[in-house]
């Protein structure tokens, strides 16, 4: 039997019925009071676009951003769960990480945050432990507003406290949080897996849901980093492996983004996508085959690039 980590993204609660991100992003401009201020585009990348909403509400209605950011929070957690929830959970994966605020996955609100450490804004030791199950909240949680990633200057702060987790170590007060960096401790084979960042250099990763778009700064940084140590420094082992989900009619779209992630030593798994719910189900089946070892992870069908 196999312990299963996963990194999930957003795209599994567009199987629930209900708002849209753009309609999300239109009662935001509305909150607001911006409508006639802030012209919505895709070629805006969204932590630019939040910052021009977030700068314009200040100029204009004098919004503090808790404000912006609680509203924000209470529309996520609006967000029914779907039987692909259920699924994942069925599983009894030993760790689901997910850039998701609202708790879906875990399948009710939790009552204890069961952190190394409680965190107000950044989001490297966020976790909560539900009926034997690690869900690691890497953007921030709506419980906790301020934490939300959104904007430029808030994955600008994740990224600096995650290198310094990863390279140079860290400097909370906490006598509990590892001071060494990642990196000494994996090295001197000390990683407790404190943090969901240790999981990225010692357990095989299956990440589905998650578009991983070039916004996401902090993590194309963490597999980059990866890569680099795995490949150039070769300073430490890194024997683990990460599976990257995507649906067969997608995969020609994504070259540039898939050769990008083949080079970062991530795995492409494609299978049939054009029904989204059978897609997940589909990937489900997959990841209980591999956590009872019926398939083998270096033989696997429909991985495109190892």
């Amino acid at each position: 039997m196999k312990n299963l980590v996963l990194l999930i993204g957003n795209d599994i609660n567009n199987i629930s019925a209900g708002q849209s991100w753009k309609d999300l992003l239109q009662d935001i401009l509305t909150f607001c009071h911006i409508k006639d201020c802030v012209e919505i585009d895709d070629k805006k990348p969204f932590p630019l676009l939040y910052e021009e909403i977030f700068l314009t509400a200040i100029r204009k209605q004098h919004i503090r951003e808790r404000e912006l950011k609680a509203f924000i929070a209470s529309k996520t957690a609006e967000i029914r769960p779907n039987e692909i929830h259920h699924a994942i959970r069925t599983l009894q994966p030993q760790d689901i990480l997910t850039t998701n605020y609202e708790f879906t996955l875990e399948g009710r609100t939790p009552i204890e945050n069961t952190s190394l450490i409680r965190e107000k804004f950044y989001s490297i030791f966020r976790k909560y432990t539900m009926d034997g199950i690690n869900y690691w909240h890497l953007h921030g949680d709506c419980l906790n507003p301020m934490s939300i990633s959104l904007g430029f200057e808030h994955y600008g702060g994740q990224l600096q406290l995650m290198r310094n987790y990863v390279v140079t170590g860290t400097m909370y007060t906490n006598p509990e949080v590892p001071k060494h960096s990642l990196l000494r401790r994996i090295h001197s084979n000390q990683v407790y897996h404190h943090s969901w960042i240790d999981l990225f250099f010692t357990k095989d990763i299956h990440i589905f849901g998650l578009s991983l778009d070039f916004v996401e700064t902090d993590l194309w940084w963490l597999l980059t980093y990866r890569a680099r140590q795995k490949f150039h420094h070769k300073n430490i082992s890194v024997p683990n492996q990460l599976y990257y989900y995507i649906p067969e009619e997608y995969v020609l779209a994504s070259k540039f983004k898939l050769d990008l992630l083949k080079a970062n030593d991530v795995n492409i798994v494609s299978l049939p996508g054009k029904n989204k719910l059978a897609y997940y189900k589909g990937i489900i089946n997959r990841l209980n085959d591999i956590k009872h070892n019926t398939v083998a992870d270096s033989n696997k069908k429909n991985v495109l690039y190892q």
